[in-house]
């Protein structure tokens, strides 16, 4: 009898331990479980510890998504059953899908969603399997976005397509407890014959930009040529015009000087002649005549001079002239 009521109470004891483990719940920073109570929503556990009632409050059961790579580095998506409701933002990388753009062409894009549960009862009971939900929404949106844009405008329009997409996600989330922070198109393939098309079109543009750039180039070398050599002219000419300025006022100079020394000379004579009553024309006459004889005298090829008749009343003058200087 003893032994009966000790493995009895060992019984009760392990029985209460296992009670009180089902009733006792520790949630980890960050996670919360949805407590069903009969088959009704009860209650959201917060991080800590946490008492339900045993065998009659559970868990709630949600899918999640994950991704993992094989040995054979490929990348395996799986859908795991758990009662973790991870409240940190999470990233869905959803594999490639072909959508066509408004211009009928077949492309290849991939997406990556950031999103984050707001509110777990609603993640819970106001959708059924949530990443399934948000794939096929994300795949059914990118295709509504691509099919308004032609294939140009969705290559150089990333940023638009991104914003448009997180805004309609966002949107349609909100009913799950589900906050769409952000969306990323990864690639975007386009067929291969469109690709060397457009690589070909890239090739023609760059060859025309630098042809354009080439010619710019020569005409602003050919402005800058003519310009320096109009500048050059002109200052060449400047330079003419500023010498011949300086040289006809050199020679005007020279021309006064002398004729205001020639008048000098004259006055001085004047009034040497008129001091020794001597005729001024004869004393000129005289004057002019010596220098002429001098001009033809001093040839090289001189050998006779011939003199006028006339020139020896001149040369009788020749007498008052010593008289002249000497009185001078």
């Amino acid at each position: 009898m003893n032994i009966v009521g000790i493995v009895l109470a060992v019984l009760l004891v392990i029985l209460a331990i296992v009670i009180i483990m089902a009733g006792v719940k520790v949630v980890p920073q960050s996670e919360t479980r949805v407590i069903e109570r009969l088959g009704r929503f009860h209650s959201v556990l917060g991080p800590g510890l946490n008492f339900i009632v045993p065998f009659i409050d559970r868990p709630k059961t949600i899918y999640t998504r994950r991704i993992e790579n094989t040995i054979g580095n490929q990348t395996v998506v799986r859908m795991t059953a758990t009662s973790v409701i991870d409240l940190r933002e999470q990233v869905y990388d959803f594999p490639s899908q072909q959508v066509i753009t408004r211009d009928n062409v077949t492309t290849e894009i991939n997406a990556l969603i950031y999103f984050q549960i707001t509110d777990p009862k609603k993640a819970v009971y106001e959708i059924d399997n949530l990443p399934n939900a948000i794939e096929k929404l994300t795949q059914t949106s990118l295709r509504n976005v691509i099919g308004e844009l032609e294939l140009d405008e969705t290559l150089s329009s990333r940023d638009t397509i991104n914003s448009r997409l997180q805004n309609i996600l966002d949107d349609a989330t909100n009913k799950w407890g589900v906050k769409v922070n952000r969306v990323e198109l990864q690639d975007i393939t386009p067929p291969e014959s469109v690709r060397i098309a457009m690589e070909k079109q890239m090739q023609a543009e760059r060859n025309r930009r630098a042809e354009i750039l080439n010619a710019e180039g020569e005409k602003q070398s050919v402005i800058l040529r003519s310009e320096g050599e109009r500048t050059s002219k002109i200052n060449q000419a400047e330079a003419i015009k500023q010498a011949e300025i300086l040289r006809a006022e050199g020679e005007a100079r020279a021309i006064i000087l002398n004729a205001e020394a020639e008048a000098e000379a004259i006055r001085r004579v004047a009034a040497a002649v008129a001091a020794t009553k001597t005729d001024p024309a004869t004393y000129m006459l005289a004057m002019k005549y010596i220098e002429t004889l001098k001009d033809m005298t001093t040839g090289k090829d001189s050998k006779t001079v011939f003199m006028p008749y006339e020139a020896s009343s001149v040369l009788s003058s020749l007498g008052s002239l010593k008289s002249l200087f000497k009185e001078s």
